[in-house]
């Protein structure tokens, strides 16, 4: 049988028409369109905006939120189509199984799992260091860190780390609300979504008043701009190149800001558990894109008006001390929002970490019931109907990387198996228009073939400009997947093997 046998569309809608025996349908649009804001909503707004304008684009960073969203509406759009006629919870690995075959479905299933997995792990470590910092420093370095980390002190005494424990606790808590159930889970993401949105808001209309209009002038940087050099003579921002000024430097930004999108593509790993799916998925993920963006951009025009672009030249304010610097120099009256600040992080830290931690729970789900990975992965809990052996199984996981391995290791392994699924998915609402254009579609994706074309000219563009270590250690952790499939999950095909 071909490495690149289809999964009949017929039998996956009726996997996801399970009944009693699957995941339960409990979420509506509101819970859909919570969930992507929760999942896109992270430190990358604080981060990546400062960086974004301080590097290459200037004041001019809103153009680039709007162009990144362009980028991500093309796929998003593409996910709408798949997740409305495919309500089923494997995602991008589902819709990849019934227009491209099983050996690419592998493929990316196991791309998504740096996506989800790596990620939560990732942003968990990022939530115990913001912890730490609201803290001012009171958890012990060692208690904090990897064994791999150490640092010594001003007093000369060398600190080495010994397990990440507020990164595990973190992780430990929201795996307990997953297995507890899924509109447990949402109710207390809405929640979470609700702080750091209103924080966000806040930070907008308080900050509006101290907008001078001079920092927004010129909106680009001007070609010719001198490059900036620290202390000790290293040149830390250079403008001579294409992509950094004028309008290739919003092009430049808009790569920059581009990961401050991603994680929409996680709502639809919950189509399996939507009360209306045709209807509510497009909602969910084209709905949460329209929120971000809007925010994104008024969070930029506010941020880069209350101080001036080039003061986020400096590394030290165009990452996260970015909106705390502009605040406690800029609006000295509401200096208390800038633990505010500290807070709608934190928060957005564990919405993303809880969406990141369902969607990979659900591919699994997905996969196993295809006998791709063990079944243990597809039980479901005999009361709440999640995934719970999955959840677990994900927590040692996930959970033994956060607490013993440095967070930069994962690096931008996240945003490849994030762009990687974009252009499966995109190029596969197109396969599916030409070989099976009777389906019924509740959403239909526009202008295709040039939306899904531009969704994999873009995203493949986003992937080779990834730096080239980031490249080799994820082509090898691919290299070691199909190693996977072609011992184990080839010979347990559920499809294969006429089940």
């Amino acid at each position: 049988m071909s490495l690149f046998v289809k999964k009949p569309l017929g039998q996956l809608l009726a996997q996801a028409d399970e009944g009693e025996k699957g995941l339960k349908r409990t979420l509506g649009a509101g819970n859909l369109v919570a969930l992507g804001i929760g999942a896109i909503i992270g430190a990358g707004l604080f981060v990546r905006t400062a960086a974004a304008a301080g590097q290459a684009a200037g004041p001019a960073v809103t153009i680039s939120f709007i162009i990144a969203a362009i980028g991500c509406a093309f796929a998003g759009l593409c996910y709408a189509e798949f997740a409305a006629m495919i309500p089923i919870a494997g995602s991008a690995y589902a819709y990849s199984y019934v227009t491209m075959g099983e050996l690419v479905a592998w493929i990316i299933g196991w791309a998504l799992i740096m996506e989800y997995a790596l990620g939560a792990a990732t942003v968990s470590i990022a939530w115990s260091e913001y912890l730490n910092k609201l803290f001012d420093g009171s958890i012990p370095y060692e208690w904090c860190h990897s064994p791999f980390e150490s640092f010594t002190d001003s007093a000369g005494v060398l600190h080495k780390g010994i397990i990440n424990a507020p990164a595990l606790v973190i992780l430990l808590l929201l795996t307990l609300l997953l297995i507890k159930g899924t509109q447990e889970s949402a109710m207390v993401n809405a929640v979470i979504v609700f702080i750091k949105v209103a924080i966000v808001i806040l930070f907008i209309v308080l900050g509006w008043q101290y907008i001078r209009p001079e920092n927004h002038t010129p909106y680009m940087i001007p070609e010719g701009t001198a490059a900036v050099t620290d202390s000790a003579g290293k040149v830390i921002a250079d403008y001579t190149g294409v992509f950094k000024h004028g309008w290739g430097g919003v092009l430049g930004g808009a790569a920059i800001v581009f990961f401050a999108f991603i994680g929409f593509d996680a709502v639809s790993t919950a189509a399996q558990e939507a009360k209306n799916p045709k209807r509510d998925m497009p909602i969910g993920i084209l709905g949460s894109l329209v929120v971000c963006t809007i925010l994104y951009i008024l969070f930029g025009h506010v941020l880069t008006g209350v101080a001036n672009w080039q003061e986020f030249v400096d590394p030290e304010k165009g990452r996260e001390a970015s909106v705390a610097y502009a605040i406690s120099t800029y609006m000295v009256k509401y200096s208390w929002l800038s633990t505010a600040v500290t807070v709608a992080i934190l928060a957005g830290f564990s919405s993303v970490i809880l969406v990141m931690l369902m969607g990979q729970s659900r591919i699994f789900y997905t996969m196993s019931n295809d006998g791709l990975i063990p079944k243990a992965f597809g039980v479901l809990h005999p009361k709440f109907k999640t995934p719970y052996k999955a959840n677990w199984i994900l927590f040692v996981f996930v959970g033994l990387f956060a607490a013993f391995v440095p967070g930069h290791v994962a690096g931008d392994l996240t945003s490849f198996g994030t762009l990687f699924a974009f252009v499966l998915v995109s190029a596969g609402v197109w396969i599916l228009r030409v070989k099976s254009p009777e389906i019924e579609r509740p959403f239909k994706t526009p202008l295709v073939p040039l939306v899904p074309i531009l969704g994999v000219i873009v995203c493949t563009a986003m992937i080779f400009a990834l730096d080239a270590q980031t490249l080799k250690v994820a082509f090898g952790w691919m290299a070691l997947g199909l190693v996977v499939y072609f011992v184990y999950s080839r010979h347990h095909s559920k499809l294969r093997n006429g089940q």
